[in-house]
């Protein structure tokens, strides 16, 4: 059972606290929830040789075999209590440590052999752990049978806690960063929180940023244990440890230290330090878990609860990086074009690893420029809150043009090489518009690319046409070049100067573009024999006022565009004969009194097609009084239309014709394929049947037809005229009245009501109406005439019985 009931001490401190500090709006914990990790414990001093070369644990982000570490406590003068530091290394979870790798030091002797761990990571060890533990008969004993006891269990809590340190150190860099802004210019906190949740992987709270300047930073720490975040699982730490939904995870880097972008090591193993721990309390000692912030040769120890004396004495417990190969983060360029460097306050943007601006294993990084055979290092310096790497000092001020980039420096003992950059100086060179372009339209909005010596150093592009200049928004496309788009739609044809400024250059670059007023392009005008109608394509087509073609007078009637091509419908004056067969020449003639001349082939005569007869069939039984029809072209909204058409002569109808069916507006319409809904009698002869629903619910008024045979189609004709009926549920007459009451639903849809003779004046319905009931003349005969408002040349009749 004890080895049950230990693990909720490190298993919860861990997962719950570990990343939470001294919270300023905490969560509310259950009563068996530890406290946050916000008492300090002591301290270590730790540094780490290879070779010759010696770095504080800071910089060390995995250690190698050979290595060896100097270990120290570092406790106040005034230090009353004693501790045992004592060490082990681990070889894995099948293999329990040799003896004379658990090391013990007692850091109150004077001789600085007794009182520090001079250490020399041995062969085939994996990972190291560190001890302190109040001095008392037997402790150092204790603690090397329960490593030697179940080594794979430490081998699990060793990478559980240096994880969550390196979790801890992000979220203190996170803080510290939003409260040193909110300490200089809180208005900025908008823009710089954003940028730096992105560089540290923390989550952002959108909705801080919409309160007042002054509440931000603090809304923007609370429930700072959920801050972490992970690019894999969703899961937290939290949550599969005790049940609480907190939203921690683990993106760190691409290291093997940082889980290599992921924390199932930690997800996984953390479940299971409970048992480890659990296994070895007894009544003598109690394990404490504890985060280690790094800073230089300083080791800080976080604690969550207060370490015991008395027995159970405590024993705080610690991991150092793992002993592995060294495999350094796939540190990415965030930007795919060239940068300004000439621009003050140069910023490298990075990502991939936030652990280069929780922690200082990426070390003395530089700049390395190569301009030619010249090679120039500058030191760089990690911004979180600018998502990358600035230069500190200035640029060389002699570079011109571009120059090769690449961030170097050392990833713990081992040299880094990161990604290249490609920047741009100003220098002397002309400026044009890309792709040979001279000049510009009016009446438009004309892009236009930028090309010279260094676009990514531009700083803004202003117009100069007339008066004073127009700033221009300008960007850097992927080619290197900067797109501009100048606005001409109010001006007229003359010069345009475009005014460019660089960084670092007090006199702008120019470009001279001249505007000129395009006449329309004419690309062609479809017409077929016997049309009074045609298709004119090109562009700028509306400044086409008027078209003669033969005889034929064709005034515009719609322009359409799709993509750069305009699309003018034309119809021809008054009525008469279509156009006859041959090749003539349109006169075009424009709004502003120039004439053109298109050459024109009119294409075969459109197919024929006739409408033979109409008839209606029934959808359904109506509710309420019946309403007679006695117009073949009136089409009800409760019925369907069945007719029938014949191909002209010349025209062989197949089964990959159809019928369309249109509003007069266009707005809607419905396409009849073979099938059920058009049938074939012969080769000339089809029948059609037509659904008004399939029209759409707004459809109303009078419908035409055309037929597509092949890829042209016929003209328009007219078919029926769709009317939407009311439904009149009763007439009620008291006797002798010349007014009776009707009612009904949808009464707004009859235009007039009056006796069947037409003798007696009829009673309008309003506009608008929107009543269930309404006075009419009293019926003749039993019968009222209606007219709809959908067809009000066409009567209906209202049965009254």
């Amino acid at each position: 059972m004890m080895a049950k009931s230990f693990p909720s001490r490190l298993l919860r401190a861990v997962a719950i606290t570990a990343l939470a500090g001294a919270t300023l709006a905490p969560l509310p914990l259950r009563a068996a929830d530890p406290a946050p990790f916000d008492l300090p414990g002591p301290g270590l001093r730790i540094s780490v040789s290879r070779g010759e070369a010696t770095l504080p644990i800071d910089q060390v982000p995995s250690l190698a075999e050979g290595d060896r570490l100097t270990i120290r406590a570092d406790f106040p003068e005034d230090q009353r209590a004693r501790f045992l530091l004592v060490s082990t290394f681990l070889q894995g979870a099948t293999n329990p440590p040799p003896k004379d790798w658990i090391r013990t030091a007692e850091p109150w002797r004077k001789k600085e052999k007794d009182r520090q761990l001079d250490l020399v990571v041995p062969k085939g060890a994996r990972q190291l752990v560190l001890f302190l533990v109040p001095a008392s008969g037997g402790a150092s004993g204790a603690i090397a049978d329960a490593v030697r006891g179940r080594p794979g269990e430490f081998v699990r809590a060793s990478q559980d806690l240096n994880q969550a340190s390196l979790d801890r150190a992000r979220l203190d860099g996170f803080m510290a960063a939003i409260r040193a802004q909110e300490n200089s210019h809180p208005e900025y906190l908008r823009s710089v929180a954003p940028t730096l949740a992105r560089s540290l992987s923390m989550k952002l709270n959108e909705e801080c940023l919409g309160k007042v300047i002054e509440l931000q930073a603090a809304c923007l720490l609370e429930h700072r244990d959920t801050l972490v975040l992970a690019d894999v699982h969703t899961s937290s730490l939290t949550e599969t440890l005790s049940g609480a939904p907190v939203d921690l995870a683990m993106q760190l880097s691409s290291t093997r230290e940082a889980g290599m972008g992921y924390y199932s090591p930690y997800i996984g193993v953390i479940r299971d330090i409970a048992r480890v721990f659990g296994a070895f309390s007894n009544p003598q000692l109690d394990y404490l878990p504890s985060l280690s912030l790094r800073h230089g040769e300083g080791v800080s120890l976080l604690l969550n609860a207060a370490p015991s004396f008395d027995k159970p004495r405590s024993v705080l417990v610690t991991a150092m990086p793992a002993i592995e190969a060294n495999s350094p983060p796939r540190l990415r360029a965030a930007v795919d074009g060239p940068l300004c460097g000439a621009r003050p306050g140069l910023v490298l943007p990075v990502d991939g690893a936030p652990l280069i601006y929780a922690t200082d294993y990426l070390h003395g990084a530089t700049l390395r420029l190569t301009a030619g055979s010249r090679t120039i290092e500058l030191p760089l310096v990690p911004r979180a809150d600018r998502g990358g790497y600035v230069v500190a000092g200035a640029m060389p001020a002699d570079l011109k043009g571009k120059v090769d980039a690449q961030i170097l420096g050392r990833w713990g003992f081992d040299r880094f090489e990161g990604p290249r950059f490609a920047l741009q100086f100003p220098a002397e060179g002309e400026w044009a518009a890309a792709g040979g372009v001279s000049s510009l339209v009016t009446r438009r909005d004309n892009p236009v690319a930028l090309t010279g010596p260094a676009p990514a150093c531009v700083t803004s592009v202003a117009m100069r046409s007339g008066s004073g200049p127009q700033p221009l928004a300008a960007k850097l496309n992927g080619d290197g070049d900067v797109a501009v788009t100048v606005p001409l739609k109010d001006s007229r044809p003359g010069e345009v100067v475009l005014e460019i400024r660089q960084q670092g250059v007090a006199e702008p670059a120019t470009v001279t573009l001249r505007a000129r007023a395009q006449a329309s392009r004419l690309d062609g005008l479809a017409i077929h024999a016997g049309d009074r109608s045609a298709l004119l394509s090109g562009q700028r087509l509306d400044q086409v006022a008027r078209v003669e073609l033969s005889g034929l007078a064709l005034l515009p009637a719609g322009l359409t565009r799709d993509g750069d091509v305009d699309r003018l419908q034309l119809d021809a004056e008054g009525t008469g004969e279509g156009i006859a067969p041959g090749s003539p020449t349109a006169r075009i003639t424009l709004q502003d009194g120039r004439v053109l001349s298109l050459p024109v082939t009119v294409a075969e005569p459109r197919p024929g097609v006739t409408l033979i007869e109409r008839s209606l069939a029934p959808k359904q039984a109506r509710r309420g009084l019946a309403l007679e029809t006695k117009a073949k072209a009136l089409l009800p909204d409760s019925a369907r239309l069945v007719f029938s058409l014949r191909a002209a002569e010349g025209t062989r109808l197949s089964p990959a014709d159809s019928i369309e069916v249109a509003t007069a507006d266009g707005e809607a319409h419905a396409t009849l394929t073979s099938g059920p809904d058009l049938r074939f009698q012969g080769r000339d002869v089809l029948v059609a049947t037509l659904d008004p629903a399939t029209l759409g619910p707004s459809a109303f008024g009078p419908l035409r037809f055309r037929l597509h045979h092949g890829d042209v189609t016929s003209g328009w004709q007219p078919l029926a005229v769709l009317a939407r009926l009311p439904t009149i549920t009763r007439v009620q007459c008291d006797k002798g009245a010349a007014r009776c009451r009707m009612e009904g639903e949808g009464l707004f849809l009859i235009d007039s009501i009056a006796p069947a003779s037409g003798s007696a004046q009829p009673v309008r319905v309003p506009e608008g109406f929107t009543g269930a009931s309404l006075k009419v003349p009293a019926p003749q005969g039993g019968r009222l005439q209606l007219r709809l408002r959908d067809a009000p040349d066409e009567p209906v009749v209202l049965v009254i019985g």
